[in-house]
């Protein structure tokens, strides 16, 4: 359960208007916010993977940022039943008829990777 959380040391994650990250898990309908505790806070998602990986503490981290971690089971997943589900990110620009060629690339290469970790 996301509560047992409340039970072990965290690394908390500061946002960038300073707040701390409050965890966020969702299961059958039941939304639920944790501020877990620790005494190591970071502001670098990164840097949450490294420590995480490194066994310091357990992080919040999105999945596609720890997909080979998790493969390669140097990291493991918990309350994976309560992991909530994420929209996915959109990339939106203003309609022209002739955008820049190097502006045409980048969203080639979007549309790709989304297609390819769908």
């Amino acid at each position: 359960m996301p509560t047992d959380l409340y039970r072990f040391r965290c690394i908390r994650a500061r946002l960038p208007n300073n707040a701390l990250f409050r965890w966020r898990f969702e299961k059958d309908g039941e939304a639920v916010q944790i501020d877990v505790q620790g005494s190591i806070t970071l502001d670098e998602p990164s840097l949450v993977r490294i420590a995480a990986q490194s066994g310091i503490r357990l992080g919040y981290i999105m999945g596609a940022d720890v997909r080979e971690e998790l493969v390669a089971s140097r990291l493991v997943r918990v309350l994976e039943d309560w992991t909530p589900a994420l929209a996915p990110l959109a990339l939106y620009y203003p309609g022209r008829k002739n955008p820049l060629a190097a502006f045409r690339s980048f969203i080639q290469v979007a549309r790709e990777f989304a297609e390819g970790n769908r």
